[in-house]
């Protein structure tokens, strides 16, 4: 997920450009790409711009993609990347955008269906109780051998890992004291066992970022 702020429009369609979402969607596309199983199914939270999803049902078309959003704007740019990427490959497996708010369950998929889950830089321009939702729809949406995959900074055991994200921890509480990066092992880990998800792989990614994967339980 990207604030609102840091996204421009497309002069010409509702498409917007997330220059973040630019610099991150190769390193993201080498982590799933070994990770996933043959024809996943795999749902976008928060998808934003919806440049990550379509960057990754054009270099992976043997998967389905399910792009999800809980703000008009942000549906209406992923539609518009959608059409452009259907003209190019019209038989992409990536569906119409879901408007999907993680607090209000339950999701508008069926139970168990969904093998991999995606959320970037969501849960630290958010309130912790959308982490909390995250992690039960996590739970419920998966199939048994699914994942949750997170993406952004995190504080590890109440230290930030760069000067760079105590400061962006700093400007996120002065917009809004309910934001933060938050801690992976004080707060983010016991939600998912809370939740019952399980640690599966950390994995280093550029600029200071993490990727999380967290597995259901068996």
């Amino acid at each position: 997920m990207t604030t609102m702020d840091d996204l421009s429009t497309m002069p010409d369609d509702a498409r917007q450009y997330s220059p973040a979402a630019q610099r991150n969607k190769a390193p993201l596309l080498d982590v799933l790409r070994p990770r996933l199983g043959k024809g996943a199914r795999i749902l976008e939270i928060a998808s934003g711009s919806g440049e990550h999803i379509v960057h990754f049902a054009r270099e992976m078309p043997e998967h389905e993609f399910i792009p999800s959003d809980a703000h008009p704007a942000a549906l209406a740019s992923i539609a518009a990347w959608r059409e452009v990427l259907r003209r190019e490959m019209p038989r992409v497996r990536l569906h119409s955008p879901l408007a999907l708010e993680v607090a209000q369950q339950p999701w508008p998929l069926k139970a168990g269906s969904i093998d991999a889950m995606l959320c970037f830089n969501m849960i630290h321009i958010a309130p912790w109780q959308a982490t909390l939702d995250l992690m039960a729809g996590a739970a419920r949406y998966l199939t048994s051998e699914g994942w949750l995959l997170l993406y952004g900074p995190f504080s590890r055991h109440g230290v930030h890992q760069a000067e760079s994200n105590a400061a962006f921890h700093q400007s996120l509480q002065a917009r809004d004291h309910r934001w933060g990066v938050r801690d992976l092992e004080d707060e983010v880990l016991p939600a998912a066992q809370d939740a019952g998800l399980t640690l599966a792989e950390i994995i280093e990614m550029p600029a200071n970022n993490l990727c999380l994967r967290l597995s259901r339980r068996h």
